[in-house]
């Protein structure tokens, strides 16, 4: 069960918390950081966050490269979480205030463009190097093979990698560039470590300065392993190059391992670029919101129509909008109608008709006619730009699966580390020849394929990419621990009016009597023409359904309203009543002919009403309020997932029946107040039961609370403002069932991402260290451990963008 307070609904980033006896001020911060490349990073840097005193939460997001902070500003400030943040190594800064989600995502759209780019140069120009570099190699390792210093047999068996390029790529290189070969051996080992400096002082410098940073914090990370084991392989060479003796003297051949450095770094860096790439795509959604936003919007002011850049557009101005544009900012219609796609903020695929007194919302497109407005949110509270602010939140959460990594990562690289030392130990110890360098091939390898780069995407790209796929879907999923408990309920609770009903009385049935003489059309002018001088709900939906037939107002005289019957006048010259049988009652109408009707109208949950025309019967209407057309479907699907679905509602148990019966609802559990369906939900809790409640995210609050998810049916810009761990932008119970779908899907998609960033650590640790040599005479390369590395976390990324292609309907 949720330990929210029931009844709140956070507003904004501000929340008022109550601790030892004491109301403190909670404030949520989002903090850009730079640097962090793994799990190990993004765990570090939460740690020492959540340990800061006057912190309440902390999110790090590794993907989005943020930190998102709960605190108490009577106990800590923002610039001292930027601090702590800086000592534990990463780079960061606080937003500017006045930054708008728009522009938080511009900036970071911009940051992860750059971030892509210099991967992507860097990877390029490393693989360049280390290409030259093998081809460099290739005379130093055939000189060094004819001048004896090779133990017989044994080739190079530090790397069999290396050894095998020989075989196949020096024959290509003798006979393309034979010259190179005339070259003094000696230079052309001072050429591969200058090559080597270059590589490793630019396009690997980010390893070792994040290393050593992390190094002053007693820390280690992704960085760690990477430093660690270039730096070795760079050490090893530097001693080879300028003091063979060392190993000539011990029998061993003085080989130099610049290429095998230059391909590591080239390697990890191609798995950063894809990995940086993959940031980008995950982030589509919120982009494609993003551009939906119009530079310049048509204003009258004075009389004057102007176009003036959407920033200027204030409060009450009138806009104008013709048929084709899109929609700059969010209003009222004040005149003009036309057909509006929202689409890309609901999911609806069809325009959604708009006239005077409907809202509009800025972004969408205008379809078919020319109408004008009254500009009423703007910048920071429109919709468009609450959603885009949800949307990050969303993305920058955790999802409680992500503990399991941040447990493992915190002692991850230190056991890493021991193990590489370890494999060093055994071989140095059990090599049969040349223990010395086989230990150290097989320790680096060791190093480099642990890096956790895999575990720490692992979570948070599936929760990018599920939150961005439910958007486009018009579902916003307000953070991991939703989108991971979504997964587990098993049963739906549903709010009647305006969740699985259409929240507004409806004229069902026009019946003439048979022997009153008059047309369902007639009858229903007279109806109409009496009831628009009624101010009644049901008197509403009567008028608005003959106004949509387009029938004529006749004239009426004499009207008089008959409290808690009806209503009574003169329409065209003919005396009417209509209301309930004590109305007809009180001017002798004989209501039997049309009595079973009413009954039977009754029992489907519509209240009905008599007609009666110059003192006969002539007629009944009913009003309901009706079931949506989506319902009947959307608690299909809710069955056909195994779950079950319970309606509550405050309305008498004969209308609630009559609607469960029509929506094919299991359980009606009916006339109870607000604090009554908390009760209802807190039971099914007690029962172990995960409850999803789905309402209208306002008068539902306590029980949106109270449940374990809460699915909120959006309406219009009091979509910030609801209660729900979901909101639904299409308002019906679609996205009930698509909601959970997605939650499942995503859960599988995460756990599959653990599972593949665990077993790949868990067998590539061990082949690394050459548990296969003993019996199949295997060793792992430590170029091919850095590739291997790569290829762990691009695998990741790429499933968990096979969440945009989930079918949710």
């Amino acid at each position: 069960m949720k330990t929210r307070t029931e009844g709140a609904a956070a507003s904004g980033a501000d929340a008022a918390v109550v601790a030892n006896g004491r109301a403190d001020r909670q404030v949520k911060v989002t903090i850009p950081v730079r640097g962090m490349t793994c799990a190990a990073c993004s765990s570090r840097v939460q740690r020492a966050l959540t340990r800061t005193p006057g912190v309440g939460e902390a999110a790090v997001n590794l993907m989005m490269g943020s930190a998102v902070v709960t605190y108490d500003e009577g106990a800590v400030q923002p610039n001292q979480l930027v601090s702590i943040i800086q000592d534990t190594g990463y780079e960061a800064g606080l937003p500017r205030v006045e930054q708008s989600a728009f522009e938080e995502q511009e900036s970071q759209d911009r940051t992860q463009e750059e971030e892509f780019r210099s991967f992507r140069r860097k990877a390029i120009i490393s693989l360049i190097a280390a290409a030259i570099g093998m081809i460099i190699s290739m005379p130093v390792m055939s000189a060094s093979a004819a001048a004896g210093h090779a133990l017989a047999g044994e080739g190079r068996p530090a790397d069999p990698f290396l050894t095998w390029t020989h075989g196949v790529i020096d024959p290509w290189v003798q006979g393309l560039v034979p010259w190179l070969y005339g070259i003094d051996p000696q230079i052309l080992v001072y050429l591969l470590l200058a090559l080597t400096v270059l590589v490793m002082s630019w396009a690997g410098r980010h390893f070792y300065t994040r290393a050593w940073a992390a190094f002053r914090h007693h820390a280690a990370d992704m960085n760690t392993l990477v430093a660690l084991g270039t730096g070795a392989a760079f050490l090893f060479s530097l001693i080879a190059t300028f003091f063979p003796e060392v190993f000539v003297s011990r029998g061993l051949n003085p080989d130099v391992y610049y290429e095998a450095v230059l391909f590591i770094i080239g390697l990890i860096l191609v798995g950063n670029m894809f990995e940086a790439r993959a940031k980008r795509q995950t982030s589509r959604a919120l982009r494609k919101l993003m551009d939906l936003r119009p530079s310049i919007a048509r204003v009258i002011r004075s009389d004057v129509e102007m176009d003036l850049p959407v920033e200027e557009v204030v409060a009450d101005d009138v806009v104008v909008v013709r048929p084709g544009e899109r929609i700059p900012v969010d209003g009222e219609v004040v005149s003009g109608s036309s057909a509006v796609d929202e689409s890309m903020l609901t999911g609806e695929s069809l325009p959604v008709e708009k006239g005077a007194g409907d809202r509009v919302i800025g972004g969408t497109i205008n379809r078919t006619g020319a109408f004008r407005y009254r500009a009423t949110n703007l910048g920071a509270d429109s919709m468009l730009a609450q959603i885009v602010k949800l949307m990050r939140d969303a993305q920058g959460s955790r999802a409680p699966i992500q503990r399991l990594v941040d447990r493992v990562t915190g002692v991850f690289v230190p056991v890493v580390i021991s193990l590489a030392i370890a494999t060093f130990a055994v071989w140095f110890v059990a090599a049969e020849s040349a223990p010395l360098v086989r230990a150290f091939a097989a320790s680096i390898a060791v190093l480099i394929i642990a890096c956790p780069c895999a575990m720490g995407l692992a979570v948070p790209t599936a929760v990018m990419v599920a939150t961005g796929k439910g958007a486009e879907a018009g579902i916003l999923i307000k953070g991991g621990e939703a989108l991971q408990r979504a997964r587990d309920v098993q049963i739906v609770v549903l709010d009647k009016t305006g969740t699985v009903t259409e929240g507004r009385p409806a004229l069902t049935d026009v019946l003439p009597d048979p022997n009153a003489g008059l047309t369902a059309e007639r009858l229903l002018a007279l109806v109409a023409s009496l009831e628009a001088w009624s101010e009644h709900p049901l008197a509403e939906a009567i008028v608005r359904h003959a106004d949509e037939l387009e029938l004529p107002r006749l004239p009426v005289e004499d009207f008089e309203s008959r409290t808690g019957m009806g209503a009574v006048g003169v329409v065209d010259g003919a005396a009417l009543a209509v209301g309930n049988d004590r109305l007809m009652g009180d001017y002798a109408i004989d209501v039997t002919p049309l009595q079973d009707e009413v009954t039977r109208l009754s029992e489907r949950g519509r209240t009905a009403m008599y007609v009666a025309a110059d003192g006969r019967l002539a007629g009944v209407l009913a009003v309901a309020d009706p079931v949506k057309e989506t319902s009947r479907e959307a608690i299909r699907r809710l069955h056909a997932m195994g779950l079950d679905v319970v309606m509550l509602t405050g309305d008498n148990r004969r209308t609630a029946e009559a609607v469960a019966r029509e929506a094919g609802i299991d359980r009606v559990v009916a006339e109870v107040l607000p604090e009554g369906k908390v009760a209802e939900i807190r039971r099914l809790q007690s029962e172990g039961r995960v409850v999803a409640m789905v309402g209208d995210g306002i008068n539902d609050a306590p029980a949106l609370s109270q449940a374990d998810v809460g699915i909120a049916l959006g309406t219009g810009t009091d979509i910030a403002a609801e209660a729900g761990d979901v909101v639904l932008m299409r308002g019906d119970l679609t996205g009930v069932a698509s909601a959970i779908r997605l939650s499942r899907r995503t859960l599988g998609t995460m756990k599959q991402n653990l599972f593949w960033a665990f077993v790949y650590n868990t067998l590539g640790i061990p082949i690394a260290a050459g548990v296969l040599y003993p019996a199949f005479g295997i060793l792992l390369s430590p170029v091919l451990a850095s590739a291997a590395m790569a290829f762990s976390s691009v695998s990741v990324v790429t499933n968990s963008l096979r969440l945009r292609t989930v079918r949710l309907s």
